[in-house]
């Protein structure tokens, strides 16, 4: 298996909102002509054209935003919610079945299967379930609202990158804050972290399992991952896992889970 690195993409600046930013759907339509005027210096029109062409104000993403509730858990409380066990246990069967691709993963990223496992049964249930909001107006939600705007507006611009380049469909569906695919992304790590894991030519976070774990590993590579290291609370490699997700919770799921894959 191929697991060809694509070069880095160079990211420019946000684009600023010329709208003011709203926490109702007021105004939202008069915010993305504004955008789009403002990143037409970036982006073709008939470009923009396409990618807005569904967009809508998302009231799932903002109520989503809202209302993180589960990672206020104990672990023991969060593993349950979340189905520790069973993604430990179908996880062992996937680390077997895709032994080839984990083993090619770890060579090149110093990563073990574990922890990637645990990240991609968590977050989609190895793929099953990635999510149905439209993932550009998700995104576009939440540039516009004022809680995040600046941070989202990053991952706005990042997500049309992608459409430009043939990474992402203008009608895809994903998370509701926007992340795609089989470990959920959000769009500027896509561009960040994003490799061609089956050396296809494009990065599909979607439809190839190559590509996102991969990716994935390159991404725990790039927030200093060390390969041979230990991965658990107050091992090196655990403030790499630190960098998946702000939850401490989250944190230590992934390394139990992963350290229960691992057999460590």
């Amino acid at each position: 298996m191929k697991l060809a690195a694509v070069a880095a993409v160079a990211f420019l600046p946000s684009v600023a909102a010329a709208q003011q930013c709203g926490n109702t759907a007021a105004g939202f339509d008069a915010w993305v002509q504004g955008f789009k005027a403002q990143a037409s210096g970036r982006f073709s029109p008939s470009l923009l054209d396409q990618a807005f062409a569904n967009v809508t104000y998302n009231k799932a993403t903002i109520r989503a935003d809202r209302g993180q509730k589960s990672f206020k858990l104990s672990l023991s409380e969060f593993m349950d919610k979340r189905g520790g066990p069973a993604i430990i246990t179908r996880g062992k069967r996937m680390k077997a079945q895709n032994a080839g691709l984990f083993s090619s993963i770890e060579q090149r990223y110093g990563v073990p299967a574990g922890p990637i496992i645990a990240i991609w049964g968590m977050e989609t249930g190895f793929g099953g379930f990635m999510g149905n909001e439209h993932t550009l107006s998700a995104v576009s939600t939440l540039a516009y609202d004022c809680r995040r705007s600046d941070y989202f507006m990053e991952q706005l611009n990042a997500a049309l990158t992608l459409v430009q380049r043939g990474d992402l469909s203008p009608n895809a569906r994903g998370a509701a804050h926007g992340e795609i695919g089989q470990t959920q992304f959000l769009p500027l790590n896509v561009i960040r972290y994003g490799v061609d894991g089956d050396g296809d030519g494009h990065i599909d976070m979607v439809r190839s399992r190559a590509d996102a774990l991969a990716s994935t590993a390159n991404f725990l590579r790039g927030h200093g991952w060390r390969a041979g290291a230990g991965y658990q609370p107050g091992e090196p490699n655990f403030a790499a896992i630190q960098g998946w997700n702000a939850a401490s919770v989250y944190q230590q799921a992934i390394a139990k889970i992963g350290a229960e894959i691992d057999g460590r």
